[in-house]
């Protein structure tokens, strides 16, 4: 059972979890097949996992998916990890920072990432891997996760929420309690799968975009005329000049972009 695998391991190598790289371990083998299933994994996928930590969920991947690109910035946790994983041929275990991997040069090359992240590195991990990662099912923090689908105009609604939008659609969403972890975070979590959208091209127009949506929303309370200006970004067209980005839904600022023509 995983959850007494991640205590067992714990115990074993005398393991104190690093807070400060936010590291809460998964202690419930339900959420595993939760995952599985909310993002439909098959034989045939390749998985990116992020933060393999103990290597509980590398290990049930590994039993269930073509090979998973296991990728860990701890190592401390190299011989828990390696112990958990065994003779196990499929994994590709790196120890780096995500954020410093060429995902474009994984191989083969991820058809999914399923990840318990770190909730400090969540959103940039997901937002590097979008052009590299067709599928996702990441654990995040509710937070974070109400951010990524939130509707314009809400409280959540953010640049994050614009650039999955344009790009992915939801495909589940699961809540989980702060029990699972050890040690327990002081937030509830959720899950949440999404795909890439079939006619998203991540050509030079993307960079753009998320340079423009950044640039709208760094400047939340001040209306786009003030805002994408103080972003080094021209000044919008009359009809939304007055209005905040949180008033905006996604397909306007891929309009706005070619409005603006270019950056």
């Amino acid at each position: 059972m995983s959850g007494q695998v991640s205590l067992a391991r714990l115990r074993e190598f005398g393991i104190r979890p690093d807070r400060d790289l936010g590291q809460n371990f998964l202690v419930d083998d339900n959420i595993l097949d939760v995952a599985g299933r909310l993002v439909g994994l098959v034989p045939t996928d390749v998985v990116i996992e992020v933060g393999a930590g103990l290597g509980v969920l590398t290990a049930w991947l590994a039993d269930r998916v073509s090979l998973v690109h296991a990728i860990e910035v701890d190592r401390r946790l190299e011989p828990a990890l390696r112990q958990t994983i065994g003779d196990r041929p499929n994994v590709d275990l790196r120890f780096a920072d995500a954020l410093d991997v060429d995902l474009a040069g994984l191989d083969p090359a991820p058809t999914v990432m399923v990840a318990n992240l770190p909730y400090a590195v969540a959103t940039p991990v997901v937002m590097e891997a979008l052009p590299h990662v067709p599928r996702f099912c990441v654990m995040v923090q509710r937070e974070i996760a109400d951010r990524f689908f939130a509707a314009p105009g809400s409280k959540s609604y953010a640049a994050v929420s614009v650039l999955l939008q344009v790009a992915c659609t939801r495909i589940g969403r699961r809540p989980v309690s702060r029990s699972v972890f050890v040690p327990q975070p002081n937030v509830d979590s959720a899950l949440v799968a999404f795909e890439r959208r079939p006619d998203v091209v991540f050509d030079e127009r993307w960079p753009r975009l998320v340079r423009l949506v950044q640039g709208a929303f760094a400047h939340r309370r001040k209306t786009l005329a003030n805002a994408l200006p103080l972003a080094g970004l021209p000044r919008p067209p009359a009809e939304v000049a007055g209005l905040r980005a949180e008033a905006l839904p996604p397909a306007r600022f891929v309009r706005l972009l070619d409005e603006l023509g270019e950056p």
